[in-house]
């Protein structure tokens, strides 16, 4: 989940907005001034609703950042990095870079958000006793006190990857293994998706179509992002451990700096060849095939007009040597994946003491794991 406006940093985290927020704040503020508000404090006036209404939903928001930040502070404190907190349609997310290497270590950053939300709803509900008679205060403190102690116990429905699904999988790894808290942890998840979708539908039948829709929004998004994070952590579980070595190819394509990018598509590409090339200075000479000049991939190809083909070398939209996301064949794989992955790149040379000893491309990771997975390695 992408952010498309940045708010700023907290502790070197980007905190930032999905688009979709924007339609979530708006629906929360109304169902605030035009529902809740007027009901139980109908001596404020509709003005005083409408802007107790937008404040109070501004504070939840920040409750749900202040619970992602939670996770994100437990994160960091076990070594796990975090890349980045967006808030969005179903709430807030903060996306870490990699699996915790512990149950306990999964456990806790699982667990610190939703007590966070608990220390809120405690925080509210204190201002709240104090400040009754403060209609101005009474008014909002005591709606964020409810929904902090909703947000907490939602959370913690043993739905991954909700965070009582990441509790449920880090109890099961304690007592078992990765590889079976992963699979215990998607089929809960999958099951209490289900669910949603099933109470969404009968609430829907029984005249209550808004909440019934959402709650069917809510099982279907649920139902994918275990899905998705289910693969994730099989993915990680492969590839934990295992160096680019393993896995590189120890034979990849090269081409003169000068040949024409129309004599390269007719003589490589459109009879098999791959789809990046190492571009030599001058031609194919062994002295120089540990020290190429550059990189050309299809997509450099694909920036040149079709009709300057023939006369635009390989050397001139290359991407120069020094410029290069490199690794080394002892680079852990999973961390090669991600510099690709951040540097929206798919491939990357591998070298070792400046001479270029292989190349690791995603297709390669895809096909390893797959066959890992084949093989239940």
């Amino acid at each position: 989940m992408e952010a498309d406006i940045k708010l700023g940093k907290v502790w070197g985290i980007p905190i930032g907005l999905n688009s979709s927020w924007f339609l979530i704040f708006v629906l929360i503020t109304w169902s605030l001034a035009v529902g809740y508000l007027p009901n139980e404090y109908p001596e404020l006036g509709t003005i005083s609703h409408w802007v107790l209404g937008t404040i109070t939903a501004v504070l939840f928001f920040a409750s749900v950042v202040l619970h992602e930040l939670g996770h994100a502070y437990l994160a960091i404190r076990n070594a796990v990095p975090v890349r980045s907190i967006t808030l969005f349609i179903f709430g807030g997310v903060a996306q870490i870079e990699k699996q915790p290497e512990t149950a306990g270590a999964e456990f806790r950053i699982a667990a610190a958000g939703p007590l966070v939300s608990v220390l809120l709803a405690a925080i509210f509900g204190a201002v709240w006793l104090v400040s009754r008679n403060v209609l101005w205060l009474a008014a909002p403190t005591l709606w964020l006190a409810r929904i902090n102690l909703i947000l907490a116990l939602f959370n913690l429905i043993p739905g991954f990857p909700l965070d009582g699904g990441r509790i449920l999988r880090a109890i099961v790894w304690k007592m078992t293994n990765l590889r079976r808290a992963n699979r215990v942890a998607m089929i809960v998840g999958q099951f209490v998706a289900l669910a949603f979708i099933a109470v969404g539908i009968v609430l829907m039948f029984a005249g209550n179509f808004f909440n019934g829709l959402w709650l069917i929004f809510i099982g279907w998004f649920l139902r994918n992002a275990a899905t998705a994070s289910f693969a994730q952590a099989n993915i990680e579980q492969v590839l934990r451990g295992v160096p680019v070595e393993r896995v590189m190819a120890q034979q990849w394509e090269q081409v003169s700096g000068r040949m024409p990018l129309s004599t390269l598509l007719e003589e490589k590409v459109l009879h098999g060849g791959p789809r990046q090339y190492f571009v030599m200075q001058d031609g194919y000479g062994v002295e120089e095939i540990d020290h190429p000049h550059g990189m050309l991939t299809m997509t450099d190809v694909t920036r040149v007009p079709r009709a300057q083909w023939g006369v635009t070398p390989a050397g001139k939209i290359m991407v120069a040597w020094e410029d290069l996301v490199t690794v080394t064949p002892a680079t852990p794989l999973l961390e090669a994946l991600r510099l690709m992955t951040d540097r929206n790149i798919n491939q990357a040379p591998v070298v070792e003491n400046g001479r270029l000893v292989g190349l690791l491309t995603r297709e390669h990771v895809l096909r390893f794991v797959r066959l890992s997975s084949e093989l239940d390695m």
